[in-house]
């Protein structure tokens, strides 16, 4: 089984819609600090069933909501998707 896509839409620092696509091949994402990296395995924690608010660095579950910056206004919710590949 391989992991296809994750599309995030309100998920932490992802405001806007999201669409990351794995090809073959990929074995790490990398960024400068601050990016967001770690919002994305949290994002597929989350997913999968992860409860605990610490496991996913907050303080409780609504953290996991895109808060708002100066400029933008908070989101209500927020969705994640992951997208298998279950061919082999």
């Amino acid at each position: 089984m391989n992991l296809e896509k994750v599309e995030f839409h309100g998920f932490k620092s992802f405001a806007d819609k999201v669409s990351l696509t794995f090809n073959n091949g990929v074995t790490a994402i990398i960024g400068p600090n601050g990016c967001g990296k770690s919002n994305i395995s949290d994002a597929i924690r989350w997913t999968l069933g992860e409860q605990s608010s610490k496991q996913l660095r907050g303080k409780n579950m609504q953290d996991v909501i895109f808060n708002g910056t100066q400029s933008r206004k908070s989101m209500s919710f927020c969705k994640v998707s992951i997208f298998f590949n279950n061919e082999n």
